[in-house]
């Protein structure tokens, strides 16, 4: 297996890799894109009475990208059924088998990694290095919880004596079937790290893609399935999500749910999920945020700026984790700002198939319409937009969703635009005097994901460290100050409205959420 890889903080172009993605391009078209795809429960292909929605490419949206099934309630029962059904033989097996068939996983999509990456830029519209590091940070999950899994013995321990003759053990179980729902940004990864995680200790799973980005999503299926995944143990359902949820939140038979989106949708499964079900379940959230970047007057400038740039607008704000509110001392706020605006006119945008493009198409005409909708609430409020602001229209532009990247000064610090997840390439700029002043503004939010500073005292990065209120946070990183969180090298968690299990994909801890543990004792005396 190659050990080439693309991270989200690198971000560079190994001339092997392209020519490679551009023949993958060439296949996605002729072999995946415009065709009718089938749910998939059971292994067994179904097609919904109620017929099809279909998916346009955000790049140019004349290009289908395919025709998928509308699921309803009693496709999410029949396929929650298969999982139940298939559990115990999937839960029994030897905890090494299922990690080979992980590693296997792992395997296949460093083999299928250029055709994945196409996939996702013309379902999901982001640039060829971001797809491809999307690819191998997938490969790396799979090979990293194989690793925990086997550190961790299986999570079968020795424990005790608690009394004479007492031979005791610490044995971990999975639930049984989780229902995972994925979201449009990263289709492959984050589902990918939902449903490893479910699997790998043994539960069955029941997958929904956002019907954004179905496609992307039948990729990891396959995948899964290839490696050695028995069929019904993983089931594919496509369709709206409201037309699964209710089935979801009261079938019995769900033991859990994972889930990655708005804050709206999450914390709305949690509290039907926790309400209709007999007893307490699990449910994983992770649920955007609103996320800070401190830039102090003892910071390297040109440093803080590309790691700003590169986290607010990379694929489009359209992350998580994307930097959407930046702080500046005020002693070194118009340098910054100055030196912020020099960069980001340095964006290429356009068609995310072409090399040299950065920023591609946000996801949908909705994301559009929002941005004009922030714009002019900023303007009408007194915001001063120093750069961009455009719904960007002539050529290929009129066939997509292109906006400019923007940067907006001089909105007081309580507006809303501060606090609500925007999920577009729109960065405000506060200034403030002290570091403890940019403390509390930074966590005057109810979201918690990541934050960074950029300082070069250490002092004032510590101090950071200690006292912000998210899961996820850097110094100094100009790869991305907030974005590019990669497996066994930062756990991925939400504090706050970000997250509900304190366990983080990416760390040693988030199996642990979807096992639950027994204690067997054996008096032999």
């Amino acid at each position: 297996m190659t050990e080439k890889k693309i991270t989200y903080v690198s971000l560079f172009a190994d001339e092997s890799l392209h020519p490679a993605y551009e023949k993958a391009l060439k296949t996605v078209e002729q072999n995946y894109l415009g065709k009718h795809y089938p749910m998939l429960i059971g292994g067994r292909e179904v097609f919904s009475e109620k017929g099809e929605f279909e998916t346009r490419s955000p790049i140019d949206t004349s290009i289908v990208v395919g025709y998928f099934q509308k699921g309803d309630a009693g496709h999410m029962r029949q396929a929650i059924a298969e999982a139940k059904k298939r559990f115990r033989e999937w839960a029994d097996k030897d905890w090494r088998e299922r990690v080979r068939v992980m590693r296997r996983a792992a395997e296949l999509i460093d083999e299928r990694k250029f055709e994945i990456a196409a996939v996702i830029t013309y379902e999901a519209g982001k640039n060829r290095l971001e797809a491809l590091a999307e690819a191998w940070e997938a490969i790396d999950a799979l090979k990293y919880y194989a690793q925990v899994m086997e550190k961790n013995n299986g999570y079968e321990m020795e424990m005790g004596p608690g009394g004479p003759g007492e031979q005791c053990r610490m044995v971990a179980r999975p639930y049984g079937v989780w229902v995972v729902i994925s979201p449009f940004n990263f289709p492959f990864m984050l589902a990918n790290g939902m449903m490893l995680g479910a699997l790998i200790t043994g539960n069955t799973v029941v997958f929904k893609p956002t019907s954004e980005t179905p496609l992307s999503g039948l990729l990891l299926y396959r995948v899964f399935v290839d490696a050695g995944v028995p069929p019904g143990v993983i089931n594919y359902v496509t369709g709206p999500g409201s037309a699964f949820e209710d089935e979801i939140v009261s079938n019995p038979d769900v033991a859990g749910i994972a889930f990655t989106g708005s804050k709206d949708v999450g914390m709305r499964l949690y509290r039907r999920f926790t309400s209709s079900q007999p007893y307490p379940k699990p449910i994983l959230l992770e649920m955007g945020s609103k996320n800070p970047t401190i830039v102090t007057k003892n910071a390297d400038i040109g440093k803080a700026v590309l790691g700003v740039v590169r986290a607010a607008f990379g694929y489009g704000g359209q992350k998580c984790s994307a930097t959407s509110r930046v702080y500046v001392q005020r002693e070194v706020k118009n340098r910054f700002l100055d030196e912020l605006v020099k960069e980001t006119s340095r964006i290429k945008i356009g068609d995310p198939r072409l090399r040299e493009v950065f920023l591609g198409p946000v996801i949908n005409k909705r994301a559009v319409d929002n941005f004009r909708s922030y714009i002019d609430t900023a303007k009408r409020d007194g915001g001063e937009i120093v750069y961009g602001g455009e719904v960007l229209g002539g050529g290929l532009y009129d066939k997509g969703y292109y906006v400019q990247p923007t940067i907006i000064d001089k909105l007081p610090r309580n507006h809303p635009l501060f606090k609500q997840e925007l999920f577009l390439p729109i960065l405000l700029v506060a200034e403030f005097d002290t570091l403890e002043e940019a403390l509390r503004e930074a966590n005057n939010t109810e979201y918690g994901l990541t934050a960074g500073i950029f300082s070069e005292d250490p002092r004032e990065v510590e101090y950071f460290f200690n006292n912000i209120e998210f899961g996820v946070t850097y110094a100094n990183r100009k790869g991305g100050a907030t974005t590019g969180a990669w497996p066994g090298a930062q756990t991925f968690v939400g504090w706050k409205a970000s997250g509900a299990t304190g366990k983080g994909v990416g760390g040693p801890h988030y199996l642990l959420t979807f096992l639950r543990e027994q204690a067997r004792t054996n008096v032999v005396e």
